[in-house]
């Protein structure tokens, strides 16, 4: 039995969306627990690198994808990464603590990631 293909691409990357999470939840206990600026900027910046690897990453996931969808869905993909890559880049700690979230996030509500990879999921 095939799975739906915008399942299979959600599903991971609602899988990259918890990974991301979970580092920068060790990034706050670091920060916040431990007072250890060095290990939290060292956790922002694998969390950019797992962004910025997002876009390489999400070839695997992209086959049977309607091509109708697959400019907006890999063009989103890429915006993630291409953020992620310019906050490493310029070495922003903020930046990078910052990406997936708008300006007006309001703690518990999810993430851009987080609310991409339902879009994807309901394409399908």
């Amino acid at each position: 039995m095939n799975q739906n293909p915008y399942h299979v691409l959600a599903d991971w990357l609602e899988s990259e969306a918890r990974e991301v999470r979970a580092i920068e939840r060790q990034a706050y206990k670091a920060l916040h627990d431990e007072n250890d600026e060095t290990a939290y900027r060292e956790l922002m910046r694998v969390k950019a690198l797992r962004l910025a690897d997002l876009a390489d990453n999400a070839s695997g996931y992209m086959t049977g994808i309607d091509s109708r969808d697959e400019a907006a869905v890999v063009g989103r993909i890429e915006r993630f990464s291409s953020s992620a890559a310019t906050a490493i880049e310029i070495g922003s700690v903020f930046f990078m603590s910052a990406l997936l979230y708008p300006e007006d996030y309001m703690e518990g509500e999810n993430n851009d990631l987080e609310n991409f990879a339902e879009r994807v999921r309901s394409f399908g």
